[in-house]
Formats: C-alpha cells, structure tokens, sequence
C-alpha cells in the first residue's frame, strides 16, 4: 500500500470493539486505530487503556474520534448495537440494532471510495445486508463476519477430538450466524482425509450441536462472547489490508451459484482488498443446499417483518 498511512475506525468500544482494537493494535495491523462510540467517557477510556501499552506494539498510535472520522479510513469495524442477553437469540436484537446501524451510516456520511466496512453486531446477516444496500459503497465493499467465528469454533471443537492442530482442519459452517447454520459436512476434511472416516453420524451431529450452542453457553458462564471474535475480526481485517484471497465464510448475497438473492448468509468467499470479493462455489451435498436456503428463508422473513 506504498506509503498510505493505514487507519481502522472501530465503532462501538463495548467488549467486542474493544477486544478487536486490543488484538489489532498487538498484531500491528494498522498504522493508527480510531475508536467511536455513543459513550465518549468509555471512549476515553478505552483509548487511554489502550495506549499504555503502545509500547509493546508496532502499532503507531490508538486515538477517540467521532463519526465523521470514518470518512478516511481503510477498515471500519462496525460492533455497535444492542447485546445478546442470556435467554436471547441474535434474531431477537433484529428491531434495536437495525435503528441503531441506520443512525451509525447516517452520521457517518459519504465513505472513501476503497473504504470497506465489516459488519459485526447481530444480527449480522440482516445488518449486512441492509449496510450494503443503503451504505453508498459498492456491495462487495460491504461484508459481515457471519459464520467464521462459528467456524474457527467447528475446527477447534474437531481438532480436540483427534488431537491435531486446527489449522489441518478444514470445512465450514454455513447460513445464519445462529440457530439455522449448519456444518457442511460433504466437504470437511482433515489433511485431506474426509471427516467420515474419523467420525460417525450421531458424533458429528454432537459437534455440530457444540459449535452452534457455543455461544448460549458462553454467555450463560459470562455474559458475553468477545476474545473469540475480536481475534477473527483480526484475520478479515489482514485479509482485507493486505490483500491476501483468503476464503472465509463470511456475511454476504450469495448470489447465482447457491440460487440465493434478497439475504445475506454465511458462505465462502474470497477476501481481500476489495471486500468480499467473490463467492467461493462449495459443492454442496442436496440435503445442505436446502439447509442453506431454509436458512436464507428464515431471515428474509424476519427482514420482510423487520422493515
């Protein structure tokens, strides 16, 4: 990026934001980050912490800033929204967050053209797609963290059963980042090994069911989630500044190859300069395809009933 100086505008300082800014600024992701929120006593706050340990990072500077300062970013970072209670599903936040991402875009104003913004609060598939539709960026510029967290989660929850590094294991969980994902288990693998020959039905069923209920049980023991995803924000944010065609599942239109439109949902997709730059055609099994788009159906109604 020759010698663009980088900057990340993080909006909403709660314990996602912040724990993202944590490991973006211990990870020297970007030259200054700027951290936004409706509270500007815990702004400050966040800001000071954070700064105090600059000194351990390649990271150049961590500042407050207001809605307007996301007009010259690279990156924004988007975790600003109402939380998920224990007992709460993310479609319950539905009505809240979208009122509250709509006054975000609304001071904010017209973004750098090659700005692109990841959409983290929940329920991120309808923010998504409502950010990408009303936003005034090129839609690919747009994309939702959707089902990577729940990913890093299955190839975690897979490597501690066969004891091998996670980063050997491959698949995805696809759809909603909630209760109607689901792993795509046709295409799991292990080094190259297929995930049957590991596992029997009736397990794979329980570590999906642990990778979906992950969530619930966190916050059940501590309120909320907040280190997992900060550290996957990280690797979207990397892949977009360094332009590196990682392929992730995150929050995006489908589009023709999955026979999806008028939703975003969790699918493989090339991440890199652009945004999300091109759905990645996973050939699914009939019986995901449908999961998929009962998935899609499901959000569409409560979009349809949202608006």
């Amino acid at each position: 990026m020759g010698n663009h100086k980088t900057k990340i505008a993080v909006v909403g300082t709660g314990m996602v934001g912040s724990s993202f800014a944590y490991a973006a600024m211990i990870k020297g992701l970007a030259a200054e980050l700027i951290l936004i929120d409706a509270s500007e006593e815990r702004e400050a706050g966040e800001v000071m912490d954070l700064c105090h340990g600059l000194i351990g990072t390649s990271t150049g500077g961590v500042s407050g800033g207001d809605f307007k300062d996301c007009r010259n970013v690279d990156v924004i970072v988007i975790t600003a929204g109402a939380a998920q209670k224990p007992g709460e599903t993310r479609l319950d936040l539905v009505s809240k967050n979208i009122g509250i991402l709509r006054n975000i875009m609304k001071k904010m104003g017209k973004l750098r053209s090659d700005t692109v913004v990841i959409l983290v609060s929940n329920p991120v598939d309808i923010l998504t797609y409502i950010a990408k539709k009303e936003i005034g960026l090129p839609e690919n510029q747009v994309f939702g963290t959707g089902t990577s967290l729940d990913t890093s989660r299955l190839r975690f929850n897979i490597s501690q059963k066969l004891g091998v590094n996670l980063r050997n294991v491959h698949g995805y969980v696809m759809g909603e980042h909630g209760d109607s994902e689901f792993v795509a288990w046709s295409t799991a693998n292990v080094s190259s090994m297929p995930i049957k020959k590991f596992f029997t039905t009736k397990q794979m069923t329980a570590i999906e069911k642990m990778t979906r209920r992950a969530a619930y049980e966190i916050i059940q023991r501590k309120r909320a989630t907040y280190y997992g995803i900060g550290v996957v924000i990280t690797e979207l944010v990397k892949a977009v500044l360094h332009d590196t065609k990682k392929v992730v599942p995150v929050s995006t239109e489908p589009g023709s190859y999955y026979g999806i439109k008028g939703i975003c949902v969790g699918v493989p997709t090339v991440i890199g300069r652009k945004g999300a730059e091109k759905v990645w055609p996973v050939p699914l099994s009939t019986g995901e395809m449908k999961k998929l788009k009962n998935s899609a159906g499901l959000l569409k109604k409560i979009l349809k009933s949202a608006k």
